[in-house]
């Protein structure tokens, strides 16, 4: 009986979401959006997180030349680079092969550089320290003995990065998740109208049910599936997107310089099955929602 009474429930909810295409189909092109752009944003902090960890696990210096150094100067500066304990030398980028990174950074804009009467960008030695524990690198330390020799003119290194990251990252957190309930709150709402659009257009028929006997819960079921089964289609469709858009960006790993190579990962299991969850229960709740209005004593 129970079985009959829940098929019977099934077909009356996907039987009131064909007859109402169109309204389902904003509601559920709404909870697509939405969850497509929370879980960007989660995708982007669950990477950004990764890279985080991955650079903390090694020191990466870029030790900037000054532009009148000379080959004699570069080479007195490479012996003392090979000096230091633990550092590999990672690569030389001459001025001329910084400038041609920079214009395929820029893609379609690098036209933009050519208002340069000469190239800015300086020749850099790029270093990694590996084999040794980085927190006990007195990193300020090595920056101020390497800028000291003569032809060096700056020199960089990742956990200066990574204290401004993180900072940044927990800002980029809070405003995420502030615009992520501000979507939640959306995705309540168009689905809540749906369905009590779904409600007014059957009330003549729920009334029939009601002079024959027919319970509230008998009633409310099928429009509690509709919100879930709207929430779950939304949010199956976003993730097959967002997992679509993340297999064109991983083809390629990622370089920086002064970083180690960047993999963009995927989400979690507990991220994609978090995100399908709270779009059931967004649909769910702007059912509940709609049917308690409707449902109210005197209504």
């Amino acid at each position: 009986m129970a079985l009959r009474l829940w098929t019977y429930f099934f077909k009356r909810a996907v039987s009131n979401i064909l007859e109402q295409r169109l309204i389902h189909l904003i509601s559920m092109g709404t909870i697509t959006i939405s969850v497509l752009l929370f879980g960007a944003f989660l995708l982007f902090i669950v990477n950004l997180n990764a890279w985080l960890l991955e650079w903390g696990q090694s020191l990466s210096m870029s030790v900037y030349l000054e532009d009148d150094i000379g080959e004699k100067g570069r080479l007195q500066v490479l012996e003392a680079l090979k000096g230091l304990p633990n550092a590999e030398i990672r690569g030389y980028i001459s001025k001329e092969e910084a400038m041609e990174n920079l214009r395929e950074a820029f893609g379609a804009q690098a036209v933009l550089l050519d208002g340069f009467e000469r190239n800015p960008l300086p020749a850099s030695f790029e270093l990694v320290f590996k084999d040794t524990d980085v927190k006990s690198l007195r990193a300020e330390r090595i920056k101020e003995d390497l800028e000291s020799i003569t032809g060096v003119e700056e020199v960089q290194y990742s956990e200066q990065w990574i204290d401004r990251f993180e900072g940044i990252l927990s800002l980029i957190k809070a405003g995420g998740f502030i615009v992520g309930g501000l979507l939640c709150l959306a995705v309540l709402f168009i689905t809540t109208n749906t369905i009590k659009l779904t409600i007014y257009a059957r009330r003549d028929e729920i009334e029939i049910y009601k002079l024959v006997g027919a319970t509230d819960g008998f009633v409310k079921v099928p429009f509690l599936l509709e919100g879930s089964f709207q929430g779950l289609i939304g949010g199956l469709i976003a993730l097959g997107v967002l997992y679509l858009v993340y297999s064109l960006i991983s083809l390629e790993p990622l370089y920086a310089s002064a970083f180690p190579v960047l993999h963009v990962i995927f989400l979690p299991v507990w991220a994609w099955l978090g995100l399908a969850g709270l779009s059931v229960l967004l649909g769910l709740a702007g059912g509940l929602v709609a049917i308690g209005r409707f449902f109210q004593p005197g209504a």
